[in-house]
C-alpha cells in the first residue's frame, strides 16, 4: 500500500525536513516487507491567498484515486501508536492501494475536505505547527512499521 503524505506549504532544510526524512527512509525499509510503502510527499501551495478553500483543492488533486483518506485534525480521534499501526494494516489487508494523510495548512482543513475523510486522526487536544505535525506523523509511520514487523523499537 503506497502512502502519500498531502501537506500545505513546502518545507525548506532545516532540522524538520531531516527529521522527516530520516523517519520516512526508515518507515520505506521496514514497511517494504510488510506490504507498506513507498511513502510520498505531496506539497501544495496556494500562491494566491485563496485561504482554506484554496488549499482544500489543492490536497484533494494531491490524493490518489480511490485512495483511503486520513485527515490530521484536531477534532479528530486521538489513538494510540499500536491502533493506528492496526488502521494501516487493516487498509493494506483490506487491498487499499493508496492511503493519503492530510496535513493542511495553519488554519488548517477546509470542512468539506475534512469530512470526506475516512478517519480523523488528531495528536492530541493541543494543535501543532503544520510542519512539526508532518513530522510527528513521519515518526508514527516508522513507528507503526516496527509494530507490525515486532520491532523493539516501540515500548509499552
Amino acid at each position: 500500500m503506497r502512502v502519500h503524505i498531502c501537506a500545505v506549504g513546502r518545507l525548506r532544510a532545516g532540522p524538520e525536513l531531516a527529521l522527516i526524512e530520516d523517519y520516512l527512509s526508515r518507515f520505506d525499509r521496514t514497511g517494504r516487507a510488510l506490504g507498506l510503502g513507498p511513502v510520498e510527499l505531496r506539497e501544495v501551495e496556494d500562491r494566491k491567498g485563496g485561504g482554506m478553500a484554496a488549499e482544500a483543492a489543492l490536497l484533494d488533486k494531491a490524493i490518489p484515486d480511490r485512495a483511503v483518506v486520513i485527515a490530521l485534525d484536531e477534532r479528530g480521534r486521538v489513538m494510540s501508536s499500536p491502533d493506528f499501526a492496526d488502521v494501516l494494516a487493516r487498509h493494506r489487508d483490506d487491498g487499499a492501494q493508496d492511503l493519503a494523510l492530510l496535513i493542511g495548512g495553519a488554519d488548517g482543513l477546509a470542512p468539506a475536505l475534512r469530512d470526506r475523510a475516512d478517519l480523523k486522526l488528531s495528536f492530541g487536544k493541543m494543535v501543532w505547527p503544520h510542519m512539526l505535525a508532518r513530522v510527528m506523523l513521519s515518526e508514527q509511520l516508522y513507528r507503526a512499521a516496527t509494530i507490525l514487523a515486532g520491532s523493539p523499537y516501540h515500548r509499552v
